[in-house]
């Protein structure tokens, strides 16, 4: 299906180099990016009342074609299911054919090129999908990991001409948001990875429907590149049923999305004293992309993602301001108290049905 070896190699021969830095220079931004990690883990804590866990201390700083081999492995693990449904179903051409041999190396090129795109672009992330750790039971899930790129995260402090403490500290506290959520709410990571595999299991894997599809991710490519509101590859190429599962998806990506953000500004000014600069250079260089990198976020659906930022911050700042971050909490109680789309754009809704909160009574 996909040669991940090809796509390694491509994305690592294809990734743009990192900022110059000396090595006594880049040993210290991996030595701080550590300490860091760790020391926001007790203010993004107090603030969202969640309790992580004992054992969530794994944290990765990595450069860019380390980030690139992560993430293949972690999306060899998201793609298993549909590779054995596949098999097992006899849509899988037969092993050493030339079918085989080459599309996958062709899909493995592809995915190597995006993958070197992203590694450029991405400052951290929570890896939830790890391959199994061979020392370990095999009934026992692999715990996520915190990864930083270090890189990245050095040439956004300079293009941004902030502090890089202050810099280097808000980066991680949203990503030890992200490490606090999935440690502390047991059904939460099980959910999203059944979430992902129901959406590949969906795929259809006929002919003709992989012909349609196709078809409609060409006409997303031409829209992204002509500076249309096109939708992205991914939901260009979705069936009717996977596009059900995504809108599930979509809404808890925007909540945790947007509480990591929310997060980062709230905890911001205790321990990040220029956070009010650092945000608002951030997100007035979210919005400066040239033409042909605002082609490539909308085809990639980067764009997709700064939205849910933004809706999920929103949504999460409403419902504190309103009710209190301990009515909030009540999201992490089961998948059925997720917001929902409307609930999203309107967190009133949400409150009235989870939190317990009456609706404003209308004056005459």
């Amino acid at each position: 299906m996909i040669d991940w070896q090809v796509a390694t190699a491509t994305g690592v021969r294809w990734v743009r180099p990192g900022p110059q830095v000396s090595m006594a220079e880049a040993r210290k931004v991996v030595a701080e990016l550590r300490q860091l990690a760790d020391a926001v883990a007790e203010p993004v804590r107090e603030l969202t009342g969640l309790p992580g866990s004992p054992d969530d201390g794994r944290v990765a700083v990595v450069d860019r074609p380390g980030w690139i081999r992560a993430n293949v492995d972690g999306f060899r693990v998201v793609l298993d299911p549909l590779v054995q449904r596949m098999s097992e179903g006899g849509n899988m051409p037969q092993p050493g054919s030339v079918i085989t041999a080459v599309g996958s190396r062709v899909t493995g090129m592809q995915a190597g090129l995006i993958l070197a795109y992203l590694a450029g672009r991405v400052l951290g992330q929570y890896e939830l999908f790890l391959p199994p750790d061979p020392d370990a039971p095999a009934t026992d899930a692999p715990a996520g990991r915190l990864t930083l790129v270090a890189p990245n995260i050095v040439m956004v402090e300079r293009e941004l001409d902030v502090n890089p403490h202050d810099f280097r500290r808000w980066v991680c506290l949203h990503e030890e948001t992200h490490r606090t959520q999935f440690t502390s709410v047991p059904w939460l990571r099980p959910y999203v990875q059944q979430q992902m595999t129901d959406f590949l299991l969906a795929s259809e894997l006929d002919p003709a429907s992989i012909l349609d599809r196709l078809r409609s991710a060409a006409d997303a490519v031409a829209g992204a590149v002509r500076g249309g509101d096109s939708e992205s590859l991914i939901e260009a190429i979705q069936t009717p049923r996977q596009r059900e599962i995504l809108d599930k998806m979509t809404c808890v990506m925007t909540l945790v999305e947007g509480h990591g953000d929310y997060v980062m500004d709230a905890v911001g000014p205790a321990v990040v004293p220029s956070v009010a600069e650092i945000r608002a250079k951030f997100s007035a260089r979210r919005g400066s992309a040239g033409r042909m990198e605002q082609a490539i976020r909308r085809i990639l659906g980067i764009d997709l993602k700064m939205k849910q930022y933004e809706q999920g911050s929103r949504f999460v700042n409403e419902v504190v301001s309103e009710a209190g971050m301990a009515t909030f909490n009540k999201v992490w109680t089961s998948p059925d108290t997720l917001p929902t789309k409307e609930e999203l754009a309107s967190p009133q809704q949400w409150l009235e049905r989870v939190g317990g909160v009456e609706p404003p009574a209308i004056s005459d």
